[in-house]
């Protein structure tokens, strides 16, 4: 299995509107991609910025192809994008899940 990782950064005004935009937007694709394993968003308000950084899981790197396109190291990003981020982190990260620790196991 394979993690990808993105980070991303908002005003905090913008923070709740952002959010359900990446929901609407980049999370429905995630949902629809075969190979997705799930995917989470978490958010760290600062003073001056909301930070997000988006976690999802895949069965394989040919299955984030079917989400990401054939670079698969670029981010993704959608029409309004613009209007929200302080700036764009042109790559996204990916690591190979080696361990897991489940509740109970």
């Amino acid at each position: 299995m394979i993690a990808r990782i993105w980070r991303g950064a908002v005003r905090p005004e913008h923070a709740d509107e952002y959010a359900v935009y990446i929901r609407d937007t980049g999370f429905v694709e995630y949902a629809q991609t075969p190979g997705n394993r799930g995917a989470w968003m978490l958010r760290r308000d600062e003073e001056d910025r909301t930070e997000f950084i988006t976690y999802s899981l895949w069965e394989s790197r040919e299955a984030i192809h079917g989400f990401a396109g054939d670079d698969i190291e670029k981010a993704v990003y959608y029409p309004e994008d613009d209007r929200y981020l302080l700036e764009k982190e042109p790559l996204v990260k990916h690591y190979d899940i080696v361990l897991e620790a489940l509740p109970g196991g």
